[in-house]
């Protein structure tokens, strides 16, 4: 199912229709996310984790859930924080910046953006070898 507008001229003759795929909006909702501060990553399912892995190939829509309804797109994203992050804020900034983008991007409204933050990356601590001690 695709998101259909339709496009009208000031007399309101109709030009045309323009289809949206889900994947397309869930590619916008997942880059949007991404690029806010303090989200670490976006958790995608064991099946896309290791397909990603072995074709090296980037999916954009990876803890991403796009549902079309009657009444609008629902949307439900899966992401991890860093560490110390306040998670109502950065929720709230992912919120935000997806129906913006999605709204600049398509002229579409989202009905509902649900976060769920699943994960707290930590910062990488120094590793240390057998080789940096003089034994």
């Amino acid at each position: 199912m695709a998101y259909t507008k339709d496009l009208r001229k000031q007399n309101d003759a109709p030009l045309g229709k323009i289809e949206i795929a889900p994947e397309v909006i869930g590619v916008i909702a997942g880059l949007a996310a991404s690029e806010i501060d303090n989200v670490a990553y976006m958790q995608g399912g064991f099946a896309t984790e290791m397909r990603e892995k072995f074709s090296g190939a980037v999916n954009y829509r990876k803890g991403v859930k796009v549902e079309l309804t009657e009444e609008g797109i629902l949307i439900e994203l899966y992401c991890s924080v860093l560490f110390g992050a306040t998670i109502p804020l950065v929720a709230q900034n992912i919120q935000d910046a997806v129906r913006d983008t999605i709204f600049n991007m398509t002229g579409l409204n989202v009905l509902e953006i649900n976060v769920h933050i699943v994960g707290v990356q930590f910062e990488k601590t120094e590793t240390l070898s057998f080789d940096d001690f003089e034994l």
